[in-house]
């Protein structure tokens, strides 16, 4: 081994000596299993009481949930996807009393839920890690996350240089290389290992590579090109027939169990393949388990299988994994995608029973593809409403709504047709933007449903409409009934639970929002609702003063979401707003960044939050035009579906107005979202919102602090009349004590701001050891913000020449207005304003006003 491969493997075992583990990433075919193999091999050796498992992700298994892990837990409920991460850990922890490594060989092929369950796996250290990782290839986000939160080691795993390439040549062949042939070698397979071991069995095989005084030397030209099509092709055309279908089997389902190979070609063949060096057989939990040598293999051979090879294997597979009567939800859901392209697929009904399970485990795009299987064999509703439904979840609104389209519900009974509005009015109002007709439809609806319970759950979505509209206090009243009844289903219990925690955290009805959320966790339905009730729970966090309990949850929500889309991005919102408020502003910056870019394709309310999320903290770090961009598309975006999130919508505005140095725009627009908030009823908002309009410096947002706190008392309420008092009154002892406060509250780009309004304040009354004192604080707390632009901080840390006149005026030059517009907005001269562009310029060495716009802009 040489000195490169040599310190890869040597992080890789100090990784998992000392660590809880690490991935190993790099190129197709560079070597990533072996030294996986070799690595666990040691580690086992070393420490001969710790357990090893070995688990290979592949991209057939992928389609299926927990497909990856099938063989070492067995899953025989229909749980939800958290209740069944939890005893898939407790199975794996189970099976080793002292220690247990798992190595996973491939994880950017595993499954949703597979990806989640190494994740947590990481975030516990119960178990060390290996994992390799194919470069450039899609990882689901929970592997990815791994190695960017620094839960695992990352190491890279590089193709050979030609001093190592020829060191494996010598070490393959016995014996010595000539140094011509070592570099042809190399400069063909540029170092990738399994390039290399083609081209050495190939040249080998046709005499071009031989010995010639016990020295290799290739001579002629080279029978085989660099690209890896050729040469996968060239050894598979020297593989044995029965071998050859082995691999056609694994092309097809990855891994299979040795004993279902042999019962299909026979033992003798899996031999033969594993010896040719086609597969490799390990053992998997007590059962030995056939992979291909590498994907490769298999990837072109599926290539050049026809249509009716397909069905063919696929029919075989099916009847041999069904003779092992597999009850558990992962093996059947396993069977049934692979007996979907045969010629005798599931039956309608099993594939929508199935369909509905796949997408309660949280996989949505499996769950469309069993649901359009079974729509293939019938038009039926039963069949459109999994499809539907899957669509509709995954943004796809059109799609959904073309399935829904040919059924008349003159023709369906209530209960159908409760079930074909639910999707058709829900998709109208959020996927298609059409909210305002979504209300009317559901109304004219419900007036066709006598049954309670059917009209239950449709009253439910119509609270979640009131509330998206900006109506929480109407979503309220309607969900309670639905909640007050006993014959409400359990759909229709979730969704006006969700709606209700919601509304009431933000109404600031805190007393209600647990109960409310633990009603609404306790019921059967699609998992995306979760979302609503900890977006409620977490602000009713923050209201408390408990920013880091609010940041727990919503990291729990996050991870909840299983890394899948639209659910992983949701969650990163509701995250992103909770870092927000405790001044996390790079990290929920990049989870909003993700997340509209992931939602706003969508008609999900969330699309427009994750862009009012990020142009919030993007003003805060100061960066004018990315939040100016940001705020245009959340305008853009934002509708009746979205009316909820109006005050933040505001708040997006001052803090996009702050970072362009528009200070008096920004409190105008902080009340704003104060006023807005009010109005519609939330009162917790506008508290937050007052919380901002007091960092940015408005002395009468005590007056709104005290109207709103004795409505709803709570701890940030009177925190920000503390604030606001010590604001007004130039109290900077009281503003000392305010940063305290939030800092012990969490909230420390708030007490950021506090501390450098005390340090002003200190300053002003000549107390420099105050100043001094609080200024310390400020750039502590704002270091650990990620050093944020907030105007209160700015004054303080980075003191510009210009007085606040001087800098509004310039600002407004930078922005293209003339001195006249100027003069009329500010309600002064123009003579007045051409007197501050002249000292501005004067004071930053400017030399005209066209130079002064382009310095501030």
């Amino acid at each position: 081994m040489t000195a490169g491969r040599g310190a890869t493997r040597q992080r890789l075992q100090s990784a998992l000596d000392t660590g809880r583990g690490a991935v190993l990433v790099g190129a197709p075919g560079v070597g990533k299993t072996v030294m996986a193999r070799a690595v666990a091999r040691a580690v086992a050796n070393e420490q001969s009481r710790i357990a090893t498992r070995w688990v290979s992700a592949t991209g057939s298994a992928k389609l299926v949930p927990f497909g990856a892990f099938s063989h070492l837990v067995e899953f025989t409920g229909a749980d939800e996807p958290a209740t069944l991460l939890r005893a898939a850990q407790h199975a794996l922890r189970r099976e080793a009393d002292h220690g247990l490594m798992l190595v996973v060989d491939d994880a950017h092929h595993l499954d949703t839920l597979s990806a989640t369950l190494v994740h947590q796996l990481a975030l516990s250290g119960s178990v060390r890690l290996l994992l390799t990782v194919r470069d450039g290839e899609t990882c689901p986000d929970a592997v990815t996350a791994l190695w960017k939160d620094q839960l695992l080691a990352r190491c890279d795993i590089l193709p050979f240089d030609a001093e190592e390439s020829a060191a494996i040549l010598e070490q393959v062949l016995g014996g010595p290389v000539e140094a011509v042939s070592a570099d042809r070698m190399y400069g063909v397979s540029q170092g990738n290992p399994l390039y290399l071991r083609h081209l050495v069995v190939a040249a080998v095989e046709t005499g071009s590579l031989r010995q010639a005084e016990g020295v290799w030397q290739l001579r002629g030209e080279m029978t085989l090109t660099p690209e890896l099509s050729t040469l996968v092709d060239e050894h598979l055309r020297g593989l044995a027939p029965d071998v050859r279908t082995v691999l056609e089997f694994l092309a097809i389902e990855e891994p299979l169990a040795v004993s279902d190979l042999a019962e299909m070609v026979g033992l003798d063949a899996v031999d033969r393949a594993e010896s040719a060096g086609a597969v490799t057989v390990s053992d998997h939990g007590g059962h030995l388990v056939v992979h291909a040598f590498h994907p490769l293999y298999t990837e072109r051979i599926r290539s050049g299988l026809g249509r009716l090879a397909v069905r063919r294997l696929r029919k075989m597979l099916v009847a041999q994994l069904s003779a092992a009567a597999r009850t558990d939800i992962s093996g059947r859901l396993r069977i049934a995608g692979l007996a979907l392209d045969t010629d005798d697929p599931p039956e309608a009904g099993d594939l929508v029973a199935l369909s509905w399970e796949a997408m309660r485990m949280g996989d949505l795009a499996f769950g469309e593809r069993l649901a359009r299987g079974a729509l293939d064999q019938t038009g039926d509703l039963s069949a459109r409403l999994p499809l539907a439904h899957s669509l509709s979840w995954q943004g796809r609104g059109k799609d959904a709504d073309e399935v829904l389209k040919p059924v008349d519900p003159d023709t369906l009974s209530e209960w159908d047709l409760t079930a074909w509005t639910l999707p058709k009015a829900a998709n109208r109002f959020w996927m298609l933007s059409e909210s305002r007709e979504a209300v009317s439809y559901l109304a004219d609806m419900r007036a066709r449903i006598s049954e309670p319970a059917a009209f239950h759950t449709l009253d439910a979505l119509a609270a979640t409409f009131a509330m998206s509209s900006g109506d929480p206090a109407h979503a309220i009243r309607v969900a309670t009934v639905v909640l007050e009844s006993p014959q409400a289903l359990d759909l229709a219990v979730a969704w006006a639970a969700a709606t209700a925690t919601l509304s009431s955290a933000r109404m600031g009805s805190f007393d209600d929002v647990e109960v409310l959320a633990r009603r609404g966790l306790g019921a059967t339905h699609p998992g995306l609702l979760r979302f609503t009730i900890g977006f409620g729970q977490a602000l009713s966090s923050i209201m408390a003063a408990d920013v880091d309990s609010a940041v727990d949850l919503a990291r729990h929500y996050a991870g909840f979401s299983e890394f899948q889309q639209p659910g992983r991005a949701i969650g990163e919102v509701v995250l992103g707003h909770v870092l927000v408020a405790r001044g996390s502003l790079d990290e929920a910056a990049t989870l909003f960044r993700q997340a509209a870019a992931a939602l706003t394709a969508t008609g999900y309310s969330w699309g427009p939050l994750a862009l009012i999320g990020l142009a919030q903290a993007l003003g805060q770090q100061g960066h004018s035009a990315e939040a100016a961009v940001a705020l245009e598309r959340a305008i853009s975006a934002h509708g009746m579906r979205s009316e909820l999130y109006a005050p933040e919508l505001a708040l997006a505005r001052a803090w996009t107005l702050a970072a362009a140095r528009d200070l008096r725009g920004a409190v105008a627009a902080a009340r704003d979202a104060v006023h807005v908030a009010e109005q519609s009823g939330q009162a917790a908002v506008a508290l937050r919102a007052v919380q901002d309009a007091l960092r940015l410096g408005d002395v009468g947002a005590v007056v709104a602090a005290r109207r709103i706190n004795a409505r709803i008392d709570c701890a940030a309420g009177r925190s920000c009349i503390e604030h606001g008092q010590a604001l007004a009154d130039q109290d900077a002892a009281g503003l000392d004590r305010v940063s305290v406060s939030l800092e012990e509250a969490g909230m420390l780009a708030a007490a950021a701001d506090a501390a450098a309004q005390a340090a002003n304040v200190h300053r002003s009354a000549g107390d420099r050891a105050g100043e001094a004192l609080a200024k310390a604080h400020a750039a502590a707390l704002s270091q650990r913000c990620g050093n944020p632009a907030t105007p209160a901080l700015e004054k303080v840390l980075n003191p510009s020449p210009l007085t606040g006149r001087e800098k509004e005026v310039a600002v407004m030059v930078a922005q293209g207005m003339t001195n006249k517009a100027i003069a009329a907005q500010l309600s002064v001269s123009v003579r007045t304003v051409e007197g501050h562009v002249y000292k501005a310029c004067m004071k930053l060495g400017l030399p005209d006003r066209s130079a002064l716009a382009t310095t501030v802009r």
